[in-house]
C-alpha cells in the first residue's frame, strides 16, 4: 500500500538532509563493470577511497543501479559484493538509494549485442564511454535487454524479490527506486506495464523503507501532461524523485510544480554545467526547499559523464540547441586526482552540508 502523506513527511523529516551522487568508482567503464567479479577487488580499493572523499565533501547518500546480467550470471559472488558495498558506505556515513531497474537503452543497431560479464569495452570522448549510447538519436523505442522478454522478465522480477526481501528492514538502503526514467530511450507505453509490475512485486514485499521512480519529463508547464509512466509513478510513489539538468528557470517552476502533490521531493539526476544547470545555483536552492539531492557522478573517470550527452553535440551541428558552452565540463565534481573541478563549488556544497546538519541538530 502507498505510505500516507503523513507517513512519508514523518519519515522524511527524522532525517538529515538527504544530499549525494549517482555513483560508480572511476575505475569502471560501465555498471558491469561495477558489480562484477573480474577486477572487483581492485575497483573496491578505489570505491573506498572515494568514499572517505564523499564523507570530507559532506554527502551522505549515493544511488547505485544494479545489473541484471551480474546477479543472473555470478549470483553467489553479487550477493555477497552487493553486501560489502553496503557495509563500506555505512562505515562512512553514506545510506544508499537502490535502483532496481533502468529504461537508459542504446538504439538497436547492426552491431548491438547483449550484455555479459567480462572485459568491458570503452571508448574514449563519449559521455558514458559508448560511441553509440542511450543519450545518442532514437527512431524508435530502444530494446531493452532484459524486461521485453516475458521470460527473462520473470528472473528480472526474481532478483527484485530476492534484493528487496533481503534488505526490506536494513537501514543501510533509505529508499527503493523501482525505476530509472521509465519510457527513457524512445520506450514510453512500453514500459508502463513493466512499471506497473515492478511496483506490485515490490509492494508484496511491503519493504521499511519508501519507493521511489526517477522520473523522466517533468516540464514547468502544468499545461504540459506527463507521459503514461511518469503519471503512473507520480499516483504511486511514497517520495517523488524527478531528473532535471536545465535552465534555472524552468528547475523552479517544475519544483512548484511538484510541491503541489503534497509530498517530499528529491532530485535523483541533476547537474549539467554547460546546459546552465550547476551547483551555484542548484544547491542552495535544493538546500532552500529541502529536496534531497543526487548530482550525476562523482570522480571524473572510464565512464566520461564530464562529456555532453551525444546529443547535445547532434543538436548543437544541426543548429537545434547552440546554447550550450562546451568549455565546461557535463557532470562530475572531483578531477582524476582527486582535486576539484572547481575549488569553489566544494566550498559551497560543504558550507550549505554543515548548515543543514546544524538545522537538524536543532530542530530535533
Amino acid at each position: 500500500m502507498r505510505w500516507s502523506k503523513e507517513r512519508i513527511w514523518e519519515w522524511y523529516n527524522s532525517r538529515p538532509w538527504m544530499r549525494g551522487c549517482n555513483y560508480m568508482s572511476a575505475d569502471c567503464a560501465n555498471r558491469i563493470d561495477q558489480w562484477q567479479e573480474l577486477g572487483f577487488e581492485e575497483r573496491f580499493q578505489t570505491t573506498e577511497e572515494e568514499l572517505k572523499l564523499m564523507q570530507q565533501t559532506g554527502f551522505n547518500s549515493i544511488r547505485v543501479i544494479l545489473e541484471y546480467v551480474v546477479w543472473k550470471e555470478e549470483h553467489d559472488g553479487f550477493m555477497e559484493r552487493f553486501e560489502r558495498y553496503l557495509a563500506l558506505c555505512h562505515k562512512y556515513g553514506i545510506d544508499c538509494m537502490v535502483v532496481l531497474a533502468n529504461d537508459c537503452m542504446p538504439p538497436k543497431t547492426e552491431d548491438w549485442k547483449m550484455p555479459a560479464v567480462g572485459p568491458q569495452h570503452y571508448d574514449w570522448g563519449y559521455h558514458g564511454g559508448r560511441k553509440k549510447s542511450q543519450h545518442g538519436p532514437h527512431t524508435g523505442p530502444a530494446p531493452h535487454y532484459y524486461l521485453d522478454d516475458p521470460v527473462t522478465r520473470e528472473e528480472y522480477m526474481e532478483m527484485v524479490r530476492e534484493i528487496v526481501t533481503k534488505y526490506k528492514d536494513d537501514e543501510r538502503i533509505c529508499i527503493w527506486d523501482l525505476y530509472n526514467e521509465p519510457g527513457g530511450s524512445s520506450r514510453y507505453d512500453v514500459t508502463l506495464p513493466i512499471l506497473q509490475r515492478m511496483f506490485e512485486v515490490v509492494r508484496q514485499i511491503d519493504p521499511s523503507q519508501p519507493l521511489t521512480v526517477g522520473m523522466l519529463r517533468v516540464r514547468g508547464d502544468e499545461n504540459i501532461p506527463l507521459l503514461p509512466p511518469d503519471q503512473y509513478a507520480l499516483e504511486n510513489v511514497d517520495i517523488i524523485s524527478y531528473h532535471y539538468y536545465k535552465d534555472y528557470y524552468e528547475h523552479v517552476q517544475i519544483i512548484k510544480r511538484l510541491k503541489k502533490e503534497g509530498r517530499p521531493l528529491l532530485c535523483t539526476e541533476w547537474l549539467g554545467r554547460c546546459t546552465g544547470n550547476d551547483v551555484f545555483t542548484c544547491f542552495p536552492l535544493f538546500y532552500l526547499e529541502k529536496i534531497g539531492c543526487y548530482n550525476w557522478g562523482f570522480v571524473a573517470g572510464k565512464y566520461q559523464t564530464y562529456e555532453p550527452w551525444e546529443n547535445t553535440w547532434v543538436n548543437y551541428y544541426n543548429g537545434n540547441n547552440t546554447d550550450v558552452d562546451f568549455t565546461k565540463w557535463f557532470h562530475d565534481l572531483y578531477r582524476p586526482n582527486h582535486r576539484p573541478y572547481d575549488p569553489k563549488e566544494i566550498e559551497l556544497i560543504k558550507k550549505f552540508c554543515d548548515l543543514a546538519d546544524k538545522d537538524f541538530k536543532n530542530n530535533r
